[in-house]
């Protein structure tokens, strides 16, 4: 594909792309400083002890605490291995299948993660939830979802 057949970004495309790249470059550090500094776990460590806790009996195979993370199992494996020295997290065979992994919180992970949940929510709304309308939040969440299955399907 050569420049002529690209198609442009207009100038309010260009602002929006901007703003978007700005956002996707910013907001991790942003959300991995106050974890780091209020609960010792970076943004992708309380992901993970946050959906273990929501999960049902606290444990998932490692593919789908994956997905719900939105991360690669390759990245997950080496957080849970970080987690599990901190007691934070014990994996084992899954009785269902011995050739998958089920990751389990621990109750030290659990109580962790409690700890680190009104700080990171106070945080996330006042970054996220409160710079926006309600409308403008619903409108973020379907694009979001939009382009996070456009580069599933491209994967």
């Amino acid at each position: 594909m050569g420049p002529d057949d690209v198609q442009w970004l207009s100038e309010q495309e260009k602002s929006a792309w901007l703003a978007l790249t700005a956002l996707l470059t910013k907001l991790p550090g942003a959300l991995d400083s106050q974890l780091e500094r209020d609960a010792g776990l970076t943004f992708f460590e309380y992901m993970v002890l946050g959906m273990l806790a929501e999960a049902p009996e606290q444990r998932l195979r490692m593919s789908e605490l994956a997905a719900t993370t939105n991360g690669s199992l390759s990245r997950l494996s080496h957080v849970a291995r970080r987690l599990e020295n901190s007691g934070l997290v014990t994996r084992e065979p899954d009785p269902a299948d011995r050739r998958a992994t089920v990751a389990i919180l621990t109750d030290t992970g659990r109580e962790r993660v409690e700890q680190a949940a009104p700080g990171h929510v106070a945080h996330a709304r006042e970054l996220v939830v409160d710079a926006a309308s309600p409308d403008d939040l619903a409108a973020f969440g379907r694009v979001g979802a939009q382009i996070v299955a456009r580069i599933g399907r491209l994967r």
